[in-house]
């Protein structure tokens, strides 16, 4: 698999926008630049799966890209606060 420039461009622009939006609706689960970029990008690989299986389609471009991606990251940052023990009191924002 090759990646061009602007394609690994796009990816991470997308997975930092996703990354900052999901830190953003989870309170306290923000990592940081590097961090809100990895989390994005991996919420974007989880959100492309996880839609489609549940019979979610968003459509193309980069506006249902970073929704497909926040999607996915939001669900990875409520997963990685259940598992470091902080529960769901308190944790999303109302």
């Amino acid at each position: 698999m090759q990646l061009s420039t602007e394609s690994l461009l796009i990816i991470l622009i997308v997975g930092l926008v996703a990354g900052w939006l999901a830190g953003v609706i989870v309170r306290g689960a923000g990592f940081g630049l590097v961090g809100n970029l990895a989390v994005g990008v991996v919420g974007a690989f989880t959100g492309s799966w996880l839609l489609p299986q549940l019979g979610i389609r968003l459509g193309d471009g980069i506006v249902s890209a970073i929704v497909n991606a926040t999607a996915g990251a939001v669900l990875l940052l409520v997963l990685i606060g259940l598992v470091r023990g902080s529960g769901t009191r308190g944790f999303l924002r109302s």
